[in-house]
């Protein structure tokens, strides 16, 4: 091959993999924001101020339920260029609601409902309304990337690769997102003293550079792959569920998008927590990140080092082009159950955030072999698949109960322990395709 057609045939593939950056970065500062607004809008909540806190993550996961079969039904119907194109649609309304919601609690903070002992600001429920928008967004171009990556063939590369290579640079933007949040949209100020004016600015800055994007990838190529959807018109003969491996797929990702998401969106909670108890969370004997008159905040610290434990773990697990899926995932949540247990043992957070490098790299890991074999049933698969994260939505919300409930963060993390353990069954067992299931056409 020439070194033109390879770059020709490598450019799709950078596309989809930006926009992947894209959906990272803002899933993230989508949880990053959760801290800060509990600060601002739920300062009067009372007893239920980690469940409503939560309610962001809940409603942002909530658009993947919802839409992600949408999603599949697009890219069958209008292909994988248009259904992306579509997503961004979705992600731009998503960020002019999370502006509307900042100019609402700004302007107007005591309109508010109430509930017992609880205030809650309107601005609250319009960005709980941001958080699903950017959910379906999320969900509908995770669509398309996932089957794409996985089927659009690269020399000397395996799907578990390409899905690592695409996740490693989504985890770029999961790693900046909360440092960014702490010291660019809130200019490095202490978190107590923050007010949500200053979400203003940089949404407005975010809905032109996604429109931007919008019409940069309207004008480029991005190939249509065969045998990777439904014809226009053609009936699928077996409902996807008839295939256990992906059925059993759908349930571990489920688990898998749960406890990920929720030590990202709630550890910093546990951190605040720990901090009111007079536990400081320690980076190097230091207490606090001030740079000049910047608090860049230990808590962002947690988060980022966990989102960037995806970024290196991904980086590595690309190069394993001998070590299959199904062992990969065996050995990473066998250790990652491990860690949890330790951590809620010592209450030392550090290792929650060990667990980074371990997740990072068992979405690739299940996908590829939740859809091993598929076929035509790839894009419908994957619209099922997507609408599995909104497992981040259901334990990111139990866990903010169980901590209101037992009066602290410290022992919820053994749901993390529960999901690691049902995703090392699927490892060992559910991953399996019986013969039944091999499709030869």
């Amino acid at each position: 091959m020439t070194s033109t057609a390879q770059k020709a045939s490598l450019l799709p593939f950078l596309i989809i993999t930006f926009i992947y950056f894209l959906v990272g970065f803002l899933t993230t500062v989508n949880e990053q924001l959760q801290a800060p607004l509990q600060f601002t809008f739920l300062q009067h909540a009372g007893k239920l101020k980690n469940t409503l806190t939560t309610l962001i993550s809940f409603f942002f996961f909530l658009g993947y339920l919802i839409n992600g079969t949408l999603g599949s039904k697009w890219v069958n119907s209008f292909g994988y260029k248009k259904t992306i194109l579509r997503g961004l649609l979705f992600m731009i309304s998503g960020l002019f609601t999370y502006l509307l919601s900042s100019l609402v609690g700004h302007r107007y903070p005591d309109i508010s409902v109430h509930h017992g002992d609880a205030s809650i600001p309107s601005g609250f429920f319009i960005f709980l309304l941001g958080s699903y928008l950017m959910g379906t967004a999320a969900a509908i171009i995770q669509v398309v990337v996932n089957p794409y990556v996985a089927s659009y063939e690269l020399p000397g590369t395996q799907p578990v690769q390409r899905l690592n290579i695409t996740t490693a640079i989504n985890s770029i933007g999961t790693t900046s997102a909360p440092f960014f949040v702490t010291a660019i949209i809130f200019s490095g100020i202490s978190i107590e003293n923050i007010q949500i004016q200053q979400l203003i600015l940089p949404f407005i800055l975010i809905i032109c550079c996604i429109v931007l994007v919008y019409f940069v990838t309207n004008k480029l190529h991005i190939p249509d792959i065969v045998n990777t959807r439904a014809s226009a018109g053609e009936k699928l003969e077996r409902s996807i569920w008839s295939f256990r491996h992906f059925a059993l797929g759908v349930l571990a990702i489920f688990f898998y998008v749960g406890t990920e998401v929720a030590i990202g969106a709630n550890i910093n909670l546990h951190a605040f927590e720990l901090m009111r108890g007079g536990t400081p969370i320690t980076f190097f004997g230091k207490t606090d990140m001030v740079f000049g008159n910047i608090d860049l905040g230990i808590h962002a610290l947690l988060s980022t080092l966990y989102w960037g434990g995806f970024l290196v773990g991904r980086s590595i697990s690309s190069f394993f082009s001998h070590i299959s899926a199904r062992a990969q995932l065996t050995t990473t949540t066998l250790l990652a159950a491990l860690l949890a247990i330790i951590s809620m043992i010592t209450q030392n957070l550090w290792y929650l955030v060990a667990i980074g490098l371990l997740h990072s790299s068992m979405w690739s890991c299940i996908y590829s072999l939740a859809i091993k074999g598929l076929n035509k049933y790839t894009s419908k698969a994957s619209g099922v698949f997507i609408s599995a994260v909104f497992g981040g939505a259901v334990f990111t919300l139990i866990q903010g109960g169980l901590a209101d409930l037992l009066g602290s963060w410290r022992w919820t993390w053994s749901l993390t322990v529960l999901c690691e353990l049902l995703m090392l069954y699927y490892a060992l067992y559910g991953s399996r395709i019986r013969g039944k299931d091999l499709i030869t056409a």
